[in-house]
C-alpha cells in the first residue's frame, strides 16, 4: 500500500529515511535502557561497543559509538550488494544507513527507562523496528546491514525471507550475549528481535509470491497488456466457459509479488468490474520470475 501511495521515488526515499527514525526512536527509547541489544549488524556493533567500554576502559562519554560503527561495517557490505541489488538500491540504502546511524546517535536515551517491564518494552521496540524496517523496505530502501544480506539471497531465489535470515543470524549473536553477559539479557533481547521480524515480514511483502487468477468476459488483451507494461510480469490466458451460465470467459494467470496485488485488483477491476480474481499466496516459483525489491 505504501509503496503505490508515493509514486514518486523521492517521496519514496523520505518515507524511507522517516522509517528509518522509527528504527531508531524504537531502539533508543525501549531497547537500549534496559541494557538490550538490537539484532543484526546493530547488535554486533552494540556488542563490539560494550566489549570495548567493558574490557578496554574506553570512555565514549555521552554519545554512542554503535552508530558510527554501523556505518563503518555496512561500506562493504554495500560493495558486494552492488551488483546483485543494482546502483539505485544501492543509494537508497546508503542514505537509509547513514539517516538511521545520524538517528541513532541523535535520539537521547532516557535516564529512566520509559518502561520497566522487559517484555513490555521488547514488544513496543520491536514493533516500531519492524515497522520502521518494513516501511523502508517496501519504498525501495534498508537500514543495510543483515537487510542487505537478506536482500540479496531473496533476489537470488532463497526460501530465506529477511526476517527469518535476521532470526538466524541473532541465534548466535545472542548466544554470544548469553555467554558474557546476564541470561536475562540475552532472553528478553531475542524477544525483542523475535516480535521485531514478526511485524517486518508482515510489512515488507516484495518477497511473498502469488499467483492470481483473472475470470474476465471482457477483452483480455487489454488486461494483459497492463499486465505486462505497467507490471513488468508475464501472463498466461486461456478460453473456459461458465458451468452454470454457460457462457464464455477467458482465464489470465500471473505470478507476482504480493505488494503488487493492489495496483493490479484496481486495474482489473476499473476494466471489468465484474470480473472475478483469485489469489494463493506463498506460492513456490521456480524458473524466470523477477523479485522486484524497489
Amino acid at each position: 500500500m505504501i509503496y503505490n501511495t508515493l509514486h514518486n521515488r523521492w517521496l519514496r526515499l523520505v518515507a524511507a529515511v522517516f522509517g528509518e527514525l522509527i528504527c531508531a526512536v524504537g531502539v533508543r527509547l525501549f531497547i537500549v535502557p534496559l541494557g538490550l541489544y538490537s539484532g543484526g549488524l546493530m547488535g554486533v556493533c552494540q556488542l563490539f561497543r560494550t566489549l570495548m567500554q567493558t574490557y578496554m576502559g574506553l570512555d565514549f562519554g555521552a554519545s554512542d559509538i554503535a552508530g558510527i560503527l554501523y556505518f563503518v561495517l555496512n561500506v562493504p557490505i554495500l560493495l558486494f550488494a552492488y551488483k546483485t541489488l543494482g546502483k539505485h538500491l544501492v543509494f537508497k540504502t546508503l542514505v537509509c544507513t547513514l539517516s538511521y546511524s545520524l538517528f541513532y546517535s541523535m535520539v537521547p536515551t532516557p535516564a529512566v527507562p520509559i518502561v520497566d517491564d522487559y517484555l513490555t518494552a521488547c514488544l513496543l521496540g520491536g514493533i516500531l523496528n519492524g515497522i520502521g524496517c518494513g516501511i523502508a523496505l517496501t519504498c525501495g530502501g534498508s537500514g543495510g546491514g543483515l537487510d542487505i544480506v537478506g536482500l540479496c539471497l531473496s533476489k537470488r531465489g532463497s526460501r530465506f525471507t529477511v526476517g527469518k535470515f535476521s532470526l538466524t543470524f541473532n541465534f548466535f549473536l545472542y548466544a554470544a550475549c548469553l555467554f558474557l553477559f546476564q541470561p536475562e539479557i540475552a532472553i528478553y533481547s531475542v524477544i525483542y528481535n523475535y516480535f521485531s521480524a514478526m511485524v517486518l515480514d508482515r510489512m515488507h511483502q516484495q518477497n511473498v509470491s502469488v499467483e492470481a487468477l483473472i475470470f474476465t468476459r471482457d477483452d483480455q488483451d487489454k488486461l494483459a497488456h497492463f499486465i505486462m507494461e505497467k507490471l513488468g510480469r508475464g501472463v498466461t490466458y486461456w478460453n473456459g466457459v461458465g458451468a452454470y451460465t454457460g457462457t464464455d470467459l477467458h482465464v489470465l494467470c500471473v505470478c507476482l509479488s504480493k505488494y503488487e496485488i493492489e495496483e493490479l485488483l484496481h486495474t482489473v477491476h476499473a476494466i471489468d468490474p465484474h470480473a472475478f480474481v483469485t489469489m494463493q499466496e506463498g506460492v513456490r516459483v521456480h524458473g524466470n520470475f523477477q523479485r522486484k525489491l524497489d
